[in-house]
């Protein structure tokens, strides 16, 4: 396998360089020296940011970007045999390597290497990790699957080469190519089927990436994924957990919240009370994220009072619970959740906000996750006082599976619930502004491109927070 050397800069070129993970590892190149070009189907935020430093991106992608300079090719896990780029590559006889195999490689450079891993809830503890340490003055660097306000983006290169921090994601078995010496489970749920057979081939590449940890290195593990010893048994490196259980390493007591659920809470380490947490992102689901990161940061030293004051200061990360404005009187949010426990948990924190209505605006991600897990998120969206469902975003994948938002909205008709579809933005966008009132919620849900109704509703009509 082809060997990344940060004192010896070469020409890399990206495809599908628009990517969250693939426009950080892009722009961490760059700031090392590498020449850095790139393609993508379309120009974006992140492409937008990586010309500005320099970065030549070409589009769409053609076997015509390809030449005889490039010396390593990158691609992501949505570029396959059949891309013109990748087959010009292979062809060409040039290195390549997946945007896993990168990231690992680069992570093997730390002495830390901290991987925050689960189904849900990495973006979310990975930025809070980031948070605490830059409050107690170490320095990390940093790569996250979204934009994190506090650096600016979703890549931060750190002075300090001891310590990374790094979202680490399971699809495609991607983070089986890290090299972590902090692992981080948060949870280990059913998704990605369109990559895993099923819940034990998922559990089983979670167990895999704990296998990864060294000898002196560190899993920290949330107490309630079921049979936990699963992950645990035989494991060289030490384990610590964190959760509701009472006898976890780090748990959490006197739990309360304000009216926008901002949760507070006392910490419990190792059966001991140490401190008060006040945090400013919406949600008692963050309590057990915000636990996770508390149980990271301790492990390296981190005091009580940096954590608390960097868990007060974060606002969450973009597309999390994310406030954009008001419209006539009513509130727009958007939230990247895409698995019916995400969305359970964005609709329950959100009937306890101050509001008239809750409209929840969704977008499925992908035919094969909407079709495994169709009953699931009408159970969960029939929960919300009215539903409004866009047509699938595809993503990766090609409908070969015969299925339709439309049969989500059936679903949900038969629970009784309130539901409009409206195939495009367009027709969604004329909808909310034709039936949304005064002192309504209106939350935009989806890991796909969602978010663009909400901003246009907020920018068009509104006013931004």
């Amino acid at each position: 396998m082809y060997q990344i050397q940060l004192d010896h800069p070469v020409h890399a070129h990206f495809i599908g360089i628009g990517g969250t993970s693939m426009s950080g590892l892009a722009e961490f190149l760059v700031m090392n020296g590498f020449t850095v070009t790139g393609s993508d189907s379309a120009h974006s935020k992140y492409t937008e940011h990586l010309e500005k430093l320099g970065v030549q991106i070409k589009y769409p992608q053609s076997a015509d970007n390809i030449n005889d300079d490039i010396d390593v090719v990158i691609f992501s896990a949505a570029i396959r045999p059949g891309n013109p780029e990748y087959d010009a590559a292979d062809y060409c006889g040039i290195p390549m390597l997946t945007r896993a195999e990168l990231l690992g490689q680069l992570m093997a450079m730390y002495d830390n290497a901290i991987n925050i891993s689960g189904t849900h809830g990495k973006t979310t503890t990975t930025s809070m990790v980031t948070q605490i340490l830059l409050k107690a003055g170490m320095d990390p660097s940093v790569e996250i699957g979204g934009t994190l306000p506090a650096i600016g983006g979703n890549m931060r290169i750190g002075e300090n080469r001891d310590l990374m921090v790094v979202e680490a994601c399971e699809y495609t078995n991607s983070f089986l190519s890290f090299h972590p010496t902090i692992g981080v489970i948060l949870n280990v749920e059913a998704d990605h089927l369109d990559f895993f057979k099923d819940i034990q081939d998922i559990r089983r590449s979670f167990r895999a990436f704990a296998n990864l940890l060294p000898e002196d290195g560190v899993l920290i593990l949330n107490s309630e994924i079921t049979d936990r010893s699963y992950f645990t048994e035989n494991l060289k490196a030490q384990v610590m957990t964190f959760g509701r259980d009472p006898k976890a390493d780090f748990t959490a007591v006197k739990i309360s919240s304000d009216i926008l659920v901002r949760p507070t809470f006392t910490v419990v380490e190792h059966g001991k009370e140490m401190a008060e947490v006040t945090l400013n992102c919406s949600g008692m689901h963050n309590v057990w994220n915000a636990l996770a990161a508390i149980a990271v940061c301790r492990y390296l030293g981190v005091s009580y009072k940096a954590i608390t004051e960097a868990l007060k200061e974060f606002r969450g990360a973009a597309r999390r619970f994310d406030i954009l404005g008001k419209v006539n009187g009513f509130t727009v949010m958007d939230d990247y959740a895409h698995h019916p426990q995400e969305v359970d948990v964005v609709i329950q924190t959100l009937l306890k906000y101050p509001h008239r209505k809750l409209w929840a605006v969704q977008q499925p991600h992908t035919y094969s996750r909407t079709k495994l897990l169709m009953q699931d998120f009408a159970d969960v969206l029939s929960r919300s006082e009215a539903v409004i469902v866009t047509d699938i975003f595809p993503a990766r994948e090609t409908d070969t599976l015969g299925v339709t938002a439309e049969q989500l909205v059936d679903e949900l008709k038969k629970r009784g619930t309130e539901v409009y579809y409206t195939p495009t933005f367009d027709d969604a966008e004329k909808f909310i502004m034709e039936h949304c009132q005064e002192g309504d919620l209106v939350v935009t849900l989806g890991c796909g491109n969602i978010n663009i109704l909400a901003e246009r509703l907020v920018d068009k009509y509104g006013t931004r927070e």
